[in-house]
């Protein structure tokens, strides 16, 4: 009966065993018993698998939600790796993202600011703070990365830069013309609440999945995510909700990429 540890973090007032249902049902005919049994000290959620079809479980729930490394040995260069943004703030020179290693110590992807600015500015030498605001890159927030140098067992980071596939994901989103507004700390059914009730809803044309908790609500054209932020965020308390704004990334960027 193998425990695994999701690559999907439970954070405020949420219980990580709230989620069993959508686990399980990710796994629903398969001959499978699926339990929710908590969360490491970071907030990533475990869960007990066990039965006939379990290594099909497994890969399915690998595939869906990812599964945390756990060890450092499991990395090695060119590792491609999800994560969420972790002590966002707190660097002038690097971002942290928590990978999911805590054996044989926890273990945290670093980005280097000098990378940031290659992949996002073009070069321009764009502040850490500059481009968190502008990519949202805000505690929690999902976020793929590729290993970068070789692995060593004895550190606490690993140097990354942003994966191609979220690169390609934010390249997306700026190039697209719509504003997007992040929401992170909310599940999917209180989000979708908010918006009906804030009367938002003809300003929306859908929300995207990013996490459990995490969101993009991407709105029409010519709404501003800024300008619906307040309403929203009354609604949603214990959330951060935080403005992609496509036009404000060319401002400052320029053509993006």
């Amino acid at each position: 009966m193998p425990t695994v540890t999701l690559l999907q973090k439970v954070y405020g007032p949420f219980s990580s065993k709230a989620f069993e249902p959508v686990f399980s049902s990710l796994c629903r005919g398969l001959r499978v018993k699926l339990e929710v049994v908590g969360k490491t000290d970071r907030g990533w959620i475990k869960t007990e698998v066990s039965g006939e079809d379990e290594g099909v479980a497994l890969r399915l729930l690998d595939k869906e939600m990812g599964l945390a490394p756990t060890f450092i040995d499991k990395l090695k260069k060119f590792s491609v790796v999800r994560g969420r943004v972790s002590s966002s703030g707190e660097s002038e020179e690097e971002l942290y993202v928590d990978i999911g290693v805590f054996s044989p110590q926890t273990c945290d992807a670093v980005i280097p600011l000098e990378s940031l600015q290659a992949q996002l500015a073009d070069g321009k030498k764009l502040s850490l703070l500059q481009l968190t605001e502008l990519f949202c890159f805000c505690d929690n927030m999902p976020m793929s990365v590729k290993v970068v140098k070789d692995i060593d067992i004895e550190s606490k980071h690993v140097e990354a830069e942003l994966s191609e596939a979220h690169l390609s994901q934010i390249t997306r989103w700026a190039r697209s013309n719509l504003d997007r507004l992040i929401v992170l700390g909310a599940p999917l059914a209180k989000v979708e609440h908010a918006i009906r009730a804030s009367k938002h809803a003809r300003d929306i044309i859908r929300i995207e999945p990013l996490g459990l908790l995490e969101h993009a609500v991407l709105c029409k054209l010519g709404t501003d995510a800024k300008g619906i932020l307040p309403k929203l965020g009354s609604l949603l308390p214990d959330a951060t909700l935080e403005p992609f704004s496509s036009r404000k990334i060319r401002g400052l960027v320029g053509s993006f990429m």
